[in-house]
């Protein structure tokens, strides 16, 4: 009966020592959820940890308390995934946090530096607030923080934006800070950026070619900054890139100078349609293989004159109407050379099945008006014509005053003459 009783005593004794730990009963300063694993301890005045925290802990609020240092402290709770330390009296983020934490809110404590081992073993980690400490230089390792998403710097002493910033972040608060310069390539990799705030600072310009890489960013904070809008040199790039980016921009810079931006708008592209289009360059080979080959005008080159001079100018410059790059409002425009001249005509296509058949609309009549605008020379491969379009080309040389009068040949008029030669010199030989 003794042994019995001695062994129900130390049974007992036993579950006292290990039931706050094991079986995870909530301390009496803090307040307990979710089969005690989620605790909130916030607002106790407290300066150290409670005792009886159960070590599968996944939620735990120490916030506003009192504490000064937690380092090591919170190692063991290796299932930890929220850990909120705010309004304390940290001088530092707790070293050795366990590699379990999703998330980490360390707002409003005394924290002047965050190191590189702070955050170096934080794979998991997805959000990170310091926001509203004395942080005057942040180190972050290069490919650490591979799962952050969120970082939240902003309301610290910090002079230069943070690099080595993990490539995977979405939203990057740096506002009410004293940043001023952007180092080369420190937001080259983000390009799942999507939020960056980067109001109330001390940005007096943003360097050429900082932004350009931010291609998902949708919200942009640029106002009450002392932007220098008379610096020709550096501040020409932000409003740019302000007038290009697809993103919202809260607070453009110089806002109150609508001159300055006018001056830095970009040019309007100038019109390519007509030296770029591969017809106008396959005419313009044309042009000159017909050149090189034939350097004399042909009958049909002066015909063509001749159409140029009958046509309505109406007509030819509502068909490819020139823009001009100041205005972009149709302007019409003179021929400089002769063969440009002669490179805008109106000709009657006549009814047939070939492929200049689909350029004229579908009439009762079989033949339609078709206006030709081109600006590079004289198309030269009228033989390769249907034997009716040449025709009507023929048949428009012809003087429109008099459509049935037949205009004598130079062939003819050397017959007639030579006639008139025979009839002298018989009328003579007769008078002999």
């Amino acid at each position: 009966m003794e042994y019995q009783i001695l062994n129900t005593s130390t049974c007992l004794l036993v579950l006292l020592v290990f039931i706050p730990t094991g079986l995870g009963i909530c301390p009496s300063s803090c307040k307990c959820s979710g089969n005690d694993r989620n605790v909130d301890c916030s607002g106790r005045n407290l300066t150290v940890l409670p005792q009886g925290l159960q070590d599968n802990l996944t939620y735990l609020n120490l916030s506003f308390n009192q504490f000064v240092d937690l380092d090591h402290q919170l190692t063991r709770f290796t299932n930890l995934r929220t850990l909120d330390i705010s309004n304390n009296w940290l001088k530092n983020v707790p070293a050795h946090l366990p590699k379990s934490l999703w998330e980490l809110y360390a707002t409003n404590n005394n924290i002047k530096v965050l190191q590189k081992l702070d955050t170096a073993y934080q794979w998991n980690l997805r959000v990170l607030d310091v926001s509203r400490n004395m942080v005057e230089r942040a180190v972050l390792i290069n490919n650490t923080l591979s799962s952050l998403k969120f970082l939240n710097l902003s309301s610290n002493k910090l002079w230069t934006v943070p690099t080595n910033m993990p490539y995977n972040i979405e939203t990057v608060d740096l506002s009410n800070n004293f940043l001023s310069q952007i180092l080369p390539g420190t937001l080259v990799r983000l390009q799942h950026l999507t939020s960056l705030y980067l109001h109330n600072n001390k940005f007096s310009y943003i360097p050429d070619k900082a932004f350009d890489q931010l291609s998902q960013l949708q919200v942009v904070t640029l106002y009450n900054n002392p932007w220098s809008c008379s610096d020709n040199q550096n501040i020409p790039y932000v409003l740019q890139w302000v007038q290009g980016t697809a993103a919202r921009v809260l607070g453009a810079p110089c806002a109150d100078q609508p001159w300055l931006w006018a001056s830095t708008a970009p040019a309007p592209a100038q019109p390519t349609a007509l030296d770029s289009s591969p017809m106008i360059k396959g005419i313009e080979a044309a042009d000159r293989e017909a050149s090189a080959a034939a350097p004399e005008p042909t009958k049909v080159t002066k015909t063509h004159k001749q159409f140029k001079a009958k046509e309505v100018p109406p007509l030819a410059t509502q068909r490819h109407p020139a823009l001009s790059p100041s205005t972009e409002l149709p302007l019409l425009r003179s021929p400089d050379s002769p063969q440009e001249a002669a490179a805008t005509r109106t000709i009657l296509v006549q009814d047939s099945t070939t492929g200049n058949a689909s350029l004229a609309p579908a009439t009762g009549s079989s033949t339609t008006p078709m206006t030709l605008s081109i600006t590079s020379g004289m198309p030269t491969n009228y033989s390769k014509m249907p034997q009716s379009t040449t025709a009507t080309l023929r048949k428009e040389e012809a003087t429109p005053s008099a459509p049935d009068a037949r205009v004598p040949s130079r062939a003819s008029r050397w017959q007639m003459g030579l006639l008139c030669l025979a009839l002298l010199h018989a009328v003579a030989v007769a008078m002999d």
